[in-house]
């Protein structure tokens, strides 16, 4: 907390407030209602001697907001577990991003009446500049992080954050009101949203997290939440091309069927609806015109931000990721002037396609981000160059199919490790046994380390070694970006 104070904190002054998780988002959700002088219960299944660098931490910022008000502490911890008597007294119940409100002591607050937040509903209530929110299946964090160099580029002060980042909520007393704010918001946090950002986008929904929503309707719904509060002077950028979003589009309704968990969701669309596409001119919005990308408000001369092959980015889903940047920061404020040299200058982020290292001719490319199939897919058609794959990691319960089938036709050899390592084999070998197709190599690895091992014995000159994993990190790694650090320090180990 800065000297500013947090807009809107001071209602919470002596609540019962109790956060399940204590990783990123739980420890923000703590400090934002320990600086508005609420009391304060972190829990978390992990043992308290897993959380005592987190927790001394908390302890310290507890004890100081408390001097300068003159209070008592107001912060206690509940560890190894989430006991049922966390929610005697309780006004708010407050989840991280990996907690799931279908847990039981949520189902049970529930129940009571107790109320639910999370870091993404109380940034969308207390920040005191209009948010530019993002959501997707894939490509989120690429697009927030153009979003905001555009504006940037525009001349705007500039906030990026939420689901990557340190968390807004942390920040929310240095936002000015004439600032422009950047938010990239997961289905985690959007499950609980009950508002909606101002300029809003939706990418893609295609497969994801389904061994956390119950079905595809439960994720898309989430997904959806991001719009159903917007109104009118707000404005929706959605992909023209996707199954869901595009019908919406087109449309100007929202419709979900109803699925597991899920019932059917309908809502009509009130904000302005801007369209991008790689298909289809679109009246307003951006989109493909040969090799050019253009941005079009209505009424208004196309602009051209750059030809594709000026795009150092690798990949047409990266092309489809600067048009819906270019929509969102255009309906922020910024011109074509700005968004040009983002979009030909910008060549990634950390773990997503990332060039670690050239070594005897063979490029390695760190893409942990991929957690999901479908992601690997879209790792997979990035490259031209015969490619040895490093998959694997913990499965999402998604399907593989057309991975494995992308897999055959542009991996020439499958490194797999981790627990999703016989589920791809399996798979693998399945449809090259159904498609009459020749079976891709495949070496079974104890982890990563033996998968880069492996990789660098049978790498050639010209091969491209991609981590592209489609599964999640959590079997060996706390994060995806634990994962690719790891991943880039063996690559450069190599001799």
């Amino acid at each position: 907390m800065n000297q500013r104070g947090t807009p809107g904190a001071a209602r919470y002054a002596g609540q019962n407030v109790a956060i399940l998780g204590m990783a990123r988002q739980g420890l923000a959700i703590a400090r934002f209602f320990l600086a508005a002088g609420a009391r304060v219960t972190l829990s978390d299944l992990r043992p308290a001697e897993q959380l005592a660098g987190a927790r001394s931490e908390l302890e310290a910022y507890a004890t100081e907001h408390a001097h300068a008000s003159g209070s008592e502490p107001l912060l206690r911890f509940a560890l190894g577990g989430h006991p049922v008597t966390l929610l005697d007294g309780l006004d708010l119940l407050c989840l991280s991003g990996g907690v799931s409100p279908a847990i039981p002591i949520v189902q049970t607050a529930v129940a009571r009446g107790i109320p639910l937040s999370n870091d993404g509903q109380l940034t969308l209530r207390h920040c005191p500049a209009p948010i530019i929110g993002i959501t997707g299946s894939a490509g989120k964090t690429t697009t927030t992080t153009l979003v905001g160099l555009m504006l940037e580029s525009a001349g705007f002060t500039v906030h990026v954050g939420g689901n990557i980042g340190t968390p807004l909520l942390d920040r929310l007393g240095t936002i000015g009101p004439g600032d422009k704010v950047v938010m990239e918001l997961s289905s985690f946090q959007l499950e609980l949203c009950d508002r909606s950002p101002e300029i809003a986008g939706v990418l893609n929904i295609t497969p994801n997290h389904l061994d956390r929503h119950p079905s595809m309707s439960h994720y898309a719904a989430a997904k959806a939440n991001i719009l159903c509060a917007q109104s009118r002077g707000d404005t929706c950028v959605l992909n023209a091309d996707d199954g869901y979003t595009g019908p919406w589009l087109r449309s100007g309704r929202c419709q979900i069927p109803a699925g597991e968990g899920q019932p059917e969701v309908y809502f009509p669309l009130i904000a302005a609806r801007i369209g991008f596409s790689m298909v289809d001119e679109q009246p307003n919005g951006g989109f493909l015109r040969g090799d050019t990308l253009i941005w079009r408000r209505a009424g208004e001369p196309d602009i051209e931000i750059c030809r594709s092959r000026d795009v150092r980015l690798r990949g047409r889903h990266n092309l489809a990721n600067i048009l819906a940047a270019s929509c969102l920061a255009g309906v922020a404020g910024a011109d074509g002037r700005a968004m040009t040299p983002i979009a030909t200058s910008f060549d990634g982020i950390e773990h997503r396609l990332e060039i670690v290292r050239q070594r005897d001719g063979v490029l390695w490319v760190n893409d942990s981000i991929a957690t999901a199939p479908e992601r690997t897919v879209a790792a997979l058609q990035s490259f031209t160059e015969p490619v040895v794959l490093l998959a694997g990691g913990r499965d999402k319960k998604l399907p593989w199919d057309e991975c494995v089938q992308v897999i055959h036709q542009r991996a020439r050899h499958v490194m797999l490790f981790g627990e999703a390592a016989d589920l791809i084999g399996d798979t693998l070998a399945r449809y090259s046994a159904a498609a009459g197709v020749p079976p891709v190599q495949v070496t079974r690895c104890a982890d990563l380390p033996a998968a880069v091992a492996a990789a660098a014995r049978v790498a050639a000159p010209g091969d491209v070694v991609l981590l592209a994993p489609g599964g999640t990190s959590y079997d060996a790694y706390g994060d995806f970006a634990a994962r690719g650090r790891h991943f880039r320090a063996l690559v450069e180990d190599l001799l």
